[in-house]
């Protein structure tokens, strides 16, 4: 079966010291992914190729599309020689919130609101935590000491992001990654669901910068906590403050900062 991940490329390597030699490299597959959901064209997402079924899974999660893996009748994935697209059926009874995008979509054309409703879009209240999670620095250590053995992707090609999801000890029981940040966040919240493993039960682990879209999709698919290798942007502490998300970022191995 062929790598949809990852493809080797030739290169030229100029040494500063002089002299040159070829050299292959392995990239990151790259690709648009056209998602559907029941018929209606939702968006396309530039991803890398892998583990699509837990991307559609994650990302209707996060796109408060549906509640659960439940509501997701069934995932058809097809290649085509532009791209790759990925079809989801909703179950009747979550189909409401699809149809009221594709109606806002018709009136977007010409209403002139738009920006105005992006706007309230991203300021819609997130779920409030009502048990905030105590991680002990120790266990995200630990965790960000282990997550280079469950990115071989990482280590092949040194160019996409990986997202984990950790129990209390730092012991990673699930990992995705894609060139996309978003993208691997939505793919491993998709693994879990698909795996019924409750994320209210650990903490997310993320190599990227902690902007506030990766705050709000950790606190839609249930996580209690957070911790990012980057630093966060003003408005991803604002969110996470507002959801009661414990956060935490520049993790080191030796060092991490809490969000206060």
């Amino acid at each position: 079966m062929p790598d949809l991940s990852a493809r080797e490329t030739r290169f030229t390597e100029i040494f500063a010291a002089g002299g040159s030699a070829d050299i292959a490299r392995a990239l990151p597959v790259e690709a648009p992914v056209a998602l559907e959901f029941n018929g209606i064209a939702y968006a396309v997402m530039m991803a890398t190729p892998a583990n699509l079924s837990d991307f559609v899974t994650g990302f209707a999660i996060t796109e408060r599309l549906v509640r659960s893996k439940a509501d997701i009748a069934g995932i058809d994935i097809a290649e085509t020689d532009k791209g790759w697209i990925a079809r989801a059926q909703l179950v009747p009874e979550a189909a409401g919130p699809v149809m009221e995008r594709a109606r806002r979509r018709v009136s977007e054309s010409s209403c002139g609101l738009c920006g105005i409703e992006n706007l309230e879009h991203i300021a819609r209240p997130l779920p409030r935590i009502a048990v905030p999670l105590g991680v002990e620095p120790q266990a995200v250590f630990a965790a960000l000491g282990a997550l280079g053995d469950h990115q071989p992707l990482g280590r092949r090609t040194a160019a996409v992001h990986a997202a984990a999801f950790c129990d209390l000890s730092g012991a990673i029981l699930a990992a995705r990654e894609d060139i996309g940040r978003h993208n691997a966040l939505d793919k491993l919240i998709g693994a879990l669901a698909a795996r019924g493993i409750p994320a209210v039960d650990g903490f997310v682990l993320l190599t990227a910068r902690c902007s506030y879209e990766l705050v709000e999709k950790t606190v839609v698919a249930g996580a209690r906590a957070l911790a990012t290798i980057s630093a966060p942007t003003t408005l991803a502490i604002d969110r996470a403050r507002q959801a009661g998300l414990a956060l935490h970022v520049l993790t080191r191995e030796d060092s991490l900062l809490r969000a206060m």
